[in-house]
């Protein structure tokens, strides 16, 4: 009987239907990619804002003051009693009632008595010049709640991390399609909640289950496309990451285009439910439903990609290889149990969390220099694409490992670099660490294909998600290590992100190289790769 491989070179290994898959999968990474970096938009600073005195409010619609009005009635006797003080955290310890004057309310307050009046901090009386326009203003996460923000992205990565584990697995035991649509159902769902959600604790709730959603459609969107194209045409695992490219330069629009963080929400989350018309054009994988001993479901799926594709199977295609091993479900241990496989499994977890925290270090290094916000994140998404465009030309040519290896490399050295550079030419130490970016956007991108070439189909979907969960470990930390370690010298992440890069480099070297191989279909496959 034929291989998998040998019926799928007869039936077009990336013909018409191939492409037509690749092509509706593809819109996954932009809707990923909204999700991934919303949060500068949701959490952007809401513009002005100050502490309200208690009794104001009723006070000024009594007396029939603007909100101009009120906020200098408000905010001045704080800054004649204490000029460091903005009133945006604290306010004076006083309550304005029915014996002040409308015309004149800080009549009975002297220079001096307002001085000694004591301070308190604004805990839930805060105005904003924008009141709806992010979480931040909504939820009141500003002064001591400031850190409140960091956590809801925090959240969203625990959510990939679970997603990674759980979907993940799911994905192996119970077919990549069927977890793919739940997984842009629930993440639609909850995205909707989110937008809607009456407190700070339903929304982080329903943030981290749409993380966990979100990593499910990503990661299987991912495997599906893999394992339908033939060996010579899995790149296009990397232009499936241009399109998460693009959507990064797509989200400035919609946030540009849409004043509040409930629009901006939901117009990253409805569009998950347009996925779910992909039940009637996308099918199982073919090589999960022979893992699963499908073998009669697999072949009529081959038929019709042939048909699709203009080919006919030749009638001695009438069966498919199906491996005698005992149809099992994915284990941790699996992943760990054989030389190689231990080897890869390793390698490939450092090499995902270094590209994870490097990458976003580098991204707020260069978020810090203000300006245009959302013409600056246009440009940061730009910049990413002449990486796709280097591996691409790469790749096939001289294989993954040496551009893997090289990337992280070069990464390392311009982190090393732009540390040591003077501050007097800030173009050059711009130009040197946006050179590090490059490198280590051409790492992570690598990272994808490679973990998808080096598992097993009956350990594909939960390997490169267990693997891959290791990235969403180093989001988390990232913000946390750039910031304390700037704050004892500016300079100091980058000289970890150095020995990090440097030292990934040097351990993908020892995975094998995968260009021009049929993608393993058992553990025994991986241990033979040389």
């Amino acid at each position: 009987m034929p291989s998998f491989d040998e019926v799928l070179k007869e039936a077009g290994e990336f013909g018409r239907f191939q492409k037509r898959v690749f092509f509706l999968l593809c819109q996954t990474g932009v809707t990923f990619s909204f999700l991934f970096a919303s949060v500068v938009f949701l959490g952007q600073a809401p513009g002005s804002y100050w502490c309200r005195i208690p009794g104001a409010a009723e006070f000024s619609e009594r007396c029939g003051w603007s909100l101009e009005e009120e906020q200098n009635f408000t905010v001045l006797p704080l800054r004649l009693g204490n000029g460091s003080s903005s009133g945006e955290c604290e306010r004076l310890d006083m309550v304005w009632d029915a014996s002040v004057s409308c015309a004149s309310p800080l009549a009975h307050h002297d220079n001096r008595s307002v001085g000694n009046l004591p301070l308190v901090s604004c805990h839930d009386n805060w105005v904003y010049e924008q009141p709806h326009s992010s979480i931040v203003s909504e939820y009141n996460l500003v002064c001591g709640n400031a850190w409140m923000l960091d956590l809801s992205q925090a959240i969203l990565n625990l959510g990939f991390l679970v997603g990674a584990f759980t979907l993940g697995y799911a994905a192996d035991r119970y077919g990549r399609i069927l977890i793919y649509l739940l997984s842009c159902l629930g993440d639609g769902i909850c995205g909707i909640i989110v937008a809607f959600a009456p407190n700070f604790t339903v929304f982080l709730i329903f943030r981290f289950l749409q993380g966990v959603f979100g990593k499910g459609t990503w990661m299987t969107c991912y495997v599906i496309v893999t394992e339908i194209v033939g060996s010579d045409q899995r790149i296009v695992g990397i232009v499936i990451q241009m399109f998460f490219t693009v959507g990064i330069m797509i989200l400035p629009g919609i946030a540009y285009l849409v004043p509040t963080w409930q629009g901006i929400q939901l117009a990253i989350s409805l569009p998950n439910f347009l996925f779910l018309l992909y039940y009637w054009v996308v099918p199982e994988s073919p090589r999960w439903l022979l893992t699963r001993k499908k073998g009669e479901k697999a072949l009529k799926i081959m038929h019709n990609i042939a048909k699709h594709n203009g080919k006919y199977l030749s009638p001695h295609y009438s069966e498919i290889t199906i491996s005698n091993d005992e149809v099992s479900n994915p284990s941790i241990l699996d992943l760990v149990r054989t030389p190689r496989m231990r080897r890869n499994t390793l390698i490939l977890m450092y090499a995902w969390f270094t590209s994870a925290l490097i990458y976003q270090g580098l991204v707020m290094r260069l978020g810090i220099v203000g300006g245009n916000l959302y013409l600056d994140f246009f440009i940061s998404g730009a910049v990413e694409l002449p990486a796709a465009l280097l591996i691409l030309v790469t790749i096939d040519r001289i294989g993954r490992r040496l551009p893997f290896g090289i990337s992280n490399i070069v990464a390392g050295i311009a982190c090393l670099i732009t540390a040591f550079l003077p501050e007097d030419i800030p173009w050059l130490k711009t130009t040197v660490a946006t050179l590090g970016r490059l490198g280590i956007t051409m790492a992570f991108e690598i990272v994808y294909l490679v973990n998808t070439e080096l598992y097993p189909t009956t350990l594909r979907n939960f390997g490169v998600s267990l693997c891959s969960s290791l990235c969403d470990l180093g989001g988390i930390i990232a913000p946390f290590l750039l910031f304390r370690l700037a704050a004892v010298w500016l300079e100091l992440p980058l000289i970890i992100f150095s020995i990090l890069a440097v030292v990934c480099g040097l351990l993908v070297l020892l995975l094998p190289e995968t260009k021009g191989i049929s993608l393993p279909e058992t553990v025994e496959d991986v241990e033979q790769l040389s």
